[in-house]
């Protein structure tokens, strides 16, 4: 790497040395490459349920896409935690945002192809939905290599803006989708059922791809000219240390709690409500949007806010009230759940006949992602005041890296206990079961080790 990509005379902590117009150019360039990246990641959630209306896959199918993408972003974020300090800041953006044009130009392509193409197609679906988790993946490398940017008592606010507008990327895909798949950009359109169409009846689902890869060549570009790296460097054999110390290992599980459950239940919400709600509520003068939007925007809406508040109070507090949400959260949709009732008019094979108390469901269901976004803020606030900066780094990228299982998890879960028939509702009480015990299991170690007066690491 040449010299003037390196910023040699750095250190965040001393205010002489430290460039916060680098550090905020860099968080706010890599931040759009995240948020693309989450929109990559993404899309199949949104597209999954479409083609399942279609009759193009089955509920199995459709689960299986989903939950392909959340196996794979947890498997390469194994593979970028390691990156920031092997390429640097520069390298690892620029290139991973090309990176992520390979499955959008797949999948680009594969929705072009008509329907019963694409019904014949799904071993290459699933290939296009492994190969989306690169945008989980990314988040891995961009989060670390962020900071090393700022100094401690201003990571709470960057890595929060960084993570939350990037998450924001859930939710801009789940929301925009619906509206641009009635707009046709290039290419055919089709009719498919319960899908946004414009006045001649048809679908473009290849539109919103075709925005995102504009979108990525000039973040691409953007990477390439404006980011410079730190001296920071180490091997992959000097950065695996950090599994030596306790609390890498307890930080992982509070952090599988708050972003396995936003990533999980973001990757799967609108198939709960495709199997579960016969008439899911949509937003009129978005073209029908659904509110399965809405979740992934609060989560990451608290994520943003949140940050300032974890810098000055300390992230330790509030990982304990958003354990502690969490709980009563989850209590509330297990109740909501208990309560659904199957439609008799609905054919007996089919599982998407069970109608909701919407209310309580909602109410229990946007608490889980709100509490989970302050959860992700907090939680990022405490693992650089808990380790020094380069193991902090490898710890929030091995973290992040278990946590992005959540949609793999969440997915399969789902559909392994709703099987083929019966009681959607019912049958997935199971998974908000686990999520209230992990809940109430991660508040007690969090008071203990970090939230408590005389914690052994006060964060």
């Amino acid at each position: 790497m040449a010299r003037r990509d390196v910023l040699t005379d750095w250190n965040p902590e001393d205010t002489e040395r430290w460039r916060p117009r680098q550090a905020w150019l860099t968080l706010w360039v890599t931040t759009i490459s995240l948020f693309l990246g989450f929109m990559v990641w993404y899309l199949v959630s949104v597209i999954a349920p479409m083609l399942q209306n279609a009759a193009v896959v089955t509920k199995s199918e459709a689960f299986w896409l989903t939950s392909m993408t959340g196996l794979a972003g947890g498997l390469l974020r194994m593979v970028w935690m390691f990156l920031p300090p092997i390429l640097g800041t520069k390298k690892m953006v620029g290139w991973s945002t090309v990176a992520l044009i390979v499955p959008i130009v797949g999948w680009l392509v594969l929705l072009l192809q008509p329907l019963d193409f694409l019904a014949e197609s799904f071993p290459l679906m699933m290939l296009m939905a492994f190969l989306t988790g690169i945008g989980g993946g990314i988040f891995s490398g961009y989060m670390p290599s962020t900071s090393y940017f700022f100094p401690k008592a201003r990571q709470g606010v960057a890595l929060g803006v960084q993570a939350g507008v990037g998450n924001f990327g859930v939710s801009a895909v789940q929301l925009i989708t619906p509206v641009l798949v009635g707009v046709g950009i290039f290419g055919a359109g089709r009719t498919i059922p319960k899908a946004r169409t414009n006045a001649d009846g048809l679908t473009f689902l290849q539109t919103p791809a075709a925005l995102i890869l504009a979108l990525l060549v000039v973040s691409a570009v953007l990477a390439f000219t404006l980011l410079k790296s730190v001296p920071i460097k180490a091997n992959f054999r000097q950065q695996i240390d950090i599994f030596g110390n306790k609390h890498t290992w307890l930080m992982t599980l509070i952090y599988l709690l708050t972003f396995g459950c936003f990533s999980g239940l973001a990757g799967t919400f609108a198939l709960m409500l495709n199997n579960m709600v016969p008439h899911v509520p949509t937003i009129g003068w978005l073209g029908g949007t659904t509110i399965a939007f809405l979740g992934a925007f609060l989560g990451s809406a608290a994520r943003v806010f949140w940050g300032p508040l974890c810098d000055r109070f300390g992230g330790g507090v509030w990982t304990l009230v958003a354990s502690i949400g969490m709980a009563i959260s989850a209590v509330l949709v297990i109740v909501a759940l208990s309560q659904t009732t199957l439609i008799a008019s609905a054919p007996a094979d089919q599982v998407a006949q069970c109608q909701v108390p919407l209310p309580l469901f909602l109410t229990g269901m946007m608490l889980l992602f709100f509490f989970a976004g302050i959860g992700n803020a907090s939680t990022f606030k405490q693992m650089p005041m808990i380790f020094p900066p380069r193991q902090a780094g490898g710890v929030i990228g091995w973290t992040a890296a278990i946590a992005a299982f959540g949609p793999f998890i969440f997915s399969m879960s789902m559909h392994q206990l709703s099987g083929s028939g019966g009681n959607f509702g019912q049958r997935i009480i199971p998974i908000f079961v686990v999520v209230l015990v992990l809940a109430l299991v991660c508040a007690a170690i969090d008071w203990w080790f970090y939230a408590r007066p005389k914690a052994e690491a006060k964060s």
